[in-house]
């Protein structure tokens, strides 16, 4: 039985690649820090994120490594949440490389969380791994730091991708979607400021799929988007949620209200005026193929499936899905 290690794996994404794997009879380990959290799949092992500890045995003989830990940056970036956000991504990936250097028998890839969120503000140009252009600010040299602490210890035999993850469109409670989704049904599911800004996406099933395509290709490595081929902007974004939920009118949002809306909800308005125009280059230059390549594609499928138990990466409403 293959082995697969997930570090910070009990919220969404966790979740999804922790059932995903156990469908396909892999031994699934999360490493938390809430050994009692509720989760769906995997086998619960005791971390703190910042030492070597005896979790450090359960990388032995894992065929791959995925790191998902880090602080929700849904929240105002005050000093201490500042110093919370780097820190818990940056210890957690520096503790797994001491383990794996350490380690007599290592997963041979691994796989670090990362965010699209790294590349500049970009109405008109695409940004794609090798010549994507980097941006600044506090959450650009978060994302710089936390890929540096990824790629600066000596590994050899491991191949390491910093996962530039963007918006994963799913049903979960600490996701992007049943928020956006409810806010539509409000009547409030107009676009945000001007409505120009790219949105980069990918559903989840796709999101999944991209990283068991990773651990299986042997020539991905580096920084690598996680991300559907076709970014849409923020206008066409919100006007397909509203379609695909039948709500045939949706308010708009202007710049002001955003910022006030932003303090109340304790939040930052970067998160949705940030024109985020990443594509999956690599992906596709290794012929990855999505399942949901098109935003009007992937919101109905999640329009569809929203009153099911089955998640929507079931296996069997994959394959009806299929075309």
């Amino acid at each position: 039985m293959k082995k697969l290690v997930i570090a910070g794996g009990t919220g969404f994404l966790g979740q999804a690649l922790a059932r995903h794997f156990t469908r396909k009879n892999w031994e699934v380990v999360i490493l938390t820090r809430n050994t009692q959290a509720p989760t769906l799949a995997g086998r619960l092992v005791a971390w703190d994120g910042k030492t070597l500890g005896p979790w450090v045995q359960e990388l032995e003989k894992a065929q791959a490594l995925v790191n998902l830990s880090g602080k929700s940056v849904d929240c105002r970036y005050h000093p201490r949440n500042r110093r919370e956000i780097r820190e818990s991504r940056l210890a957690p990936t520096r503790v797994l490389s001491e383990a794996l250097q350490n380690a007599k028998a290592p997963p041979s890839v691994w796989l670090n969380a990362a965010s699209a969120t790294i590349y500049r503000h970009s109405l008109d140009t695409p940004m794609a791994e090798e010549d994507g252009e980097i941006g600044n600010g506090f959450s650009v040299e978060v994302c710089q730091a936390w890929e540096k602490a990824l790629f600066e210890a000596p590994l050899p035999g491991i191949r390491r991708i910093a996962l530039r993850t963007s918006m994963v469109l799913g049903h979960a409670k600490n996701s992007v979607y049943p928020i956006l989704a409810r806010i539509a049904r409000c009547g409030l599911g107009g676009k945000l400021s001007t409505g120009e800004q790219m949105v980069s996406w990918i559903h989840v099933t796709d999101f999944v799929r991209a990283i068991e395509f990773a651990i299986e290709d042997e020539d991905l490595q580096g920084p690598l988007n996680i991300t559907a081929p076709a970014p849409v902007r923020n206008c066409v974004f919100m006007k397909t949620l509203r379609e695909t939920l039948g709500i045939p009118f949706g308010l708009d949002h202007y710049k002001p209200l955003l910022e006030v809306a932003a303090w109340i909800l304790r939040t930052e308005t970067e998160l949705t005026l940030k024109s985020r125009f990443a594509v999956p280059a690599k992906l596709l230059q290794h012929r990855f193929v999505f399942y949901y390549p098109f935003v009007d594609e992937a919101l109905s499928d999640l329009a569809m499936h929203r009153n099911r138990t089955a998640s929507p990466f079931d296996p069997h409403l994959l394959e009806l899905q299929k075309p």
